[in-house]
């Protein structure tokens, strides 16, 4: 009777470490296949935010086109000219960047919202 107890709390220890290194190998299958390219993700998508500019051409999450017309970085919100009309969305509502302003028009737009914040100091004195 003792040699079977004996069998058994042998067999016994052999199976958990057989389980603990299953358990493992699925951890990390799991890490590798789904948390890894995720985090990779959302790290690309956190770096198109933050290098919108003015001028840029967008696609937003319910399919609307347009131009971002001005970005406030404090709200994290963007101004955008959708053939004429002006709406403001969250960054987070941009899905793709379709075509990035050239330098000369992003140089070109800083110059006139530099002086229209000239001219709009001037028309408050």
């Amino acid at each position: 009777m003792n040699t079977f107890a004996l069998a058994a709390a042998n067999s016994g220890a052999g199976i958990s470490i057989f389980m603990l290194v299953m358990l493992a190998v699925l951890f990390g299958f799991t890490y590798f296949t789904m948390i890894k390219p995720q985090k990779k993700q959302q790290q690309q998508r956190q770096e198109m935010m933050n290098q919108l500019k003015k001028g840029d051409s967008v696609e937003m999450v319910d399919g609307l086109r347009g131009k971002i017309d001005s970005i406030n970085d404090a709200d994290k919100t963007i101004v955008l000219d959708a053939d004429g009309i002006y709406l403001t969305f969250s960054r987070l509502a941009v899905r793709t960047v379709l075509k990035q302003a050239d330098a000369s028009e992003a140089e070109a737009a800083k110059t006139e919202e530099a002086e229209d914040k000239a001219e709009d100091k001037d028309s408050q004195e």
